[in-house]
């Protein structure tokens, strides 16, 4: 991990406000990730009104994110409680139960699957870094600033700042 700001604390990604500009597509740039996100966050913007107006855009923002999950080869619903800044590089096989529940500023790269299990959904907080094919599964816990190794099987909590590997998948560093 490099050196932080000094201005910013100790970690310069926050965890609670969201940074819009990781989502940022380029006009007409091939990004499949963030065109699927895209997708997401206007149906989120048309859900809270009624008018005609607001129904087709949301129509229409369904028919965006059934085609770039199909590009994508991503199950992450378009109902999904996914907070700013999510960051998608390679999003190829990610799956996402609907009622999980994804912080601000996070990283999940591709065949991460966060799922039901025991106890439910799991909740993670703002500015997690999920490596590729990390599995979370159940009503589990992940502080903010966590990392969660490649190919980890994380099935219990994992403290604010820490870093877990393996399968199952264990505490090896705390911030």
């Amino acid at each position: 991990m490099g050196a932080a700001d000094p201005k910013q604390g100790r970690f310069p990604i926050s965890a609670e406000a969201p940074d819009w500009s990781r989502e940022r597509k380029a006009l007409l740039a091939w990004d499949p990730g963030r065109s699927l996100l895209a997708s997401i966050r206007a149906h989120q913007r048309h859900s809270g009104s009624r008018s005609l107006l607001a129904w087709t855009g949301r129509k229409l923002a369904v028919l965006r994110h059934r085609f770039w999950g199909a590009v994508a080869g991503a199950d992450i619903p378009v109902n999904c409680k996914i907070s700013g800044g999510l960051l998608v590089p390679h999003p190829n096989g990610i799956v996402i139960h609907p009622e999980a529940s994804i912080g601000p500023n996070c990283l999940i790269f591709q065949q991460v699957t966060i799922g039901i299990g025991a106890g439910g959904v799991p909740t993670i907080k703002g500015h997690v870094d999920i490596g590729a094919g990390a599995k979370l599964l159940g009503g589990i816990f992940v502080g903010a600033h966590a990392k969660i190794g490649a190919n980890a099987v994380v099935i219990g909590d994992v403290p604010e700042g820490a870093t877990a590997i393996g399968v199952p998948a264990r505490i090896i560093t705390r911030s």
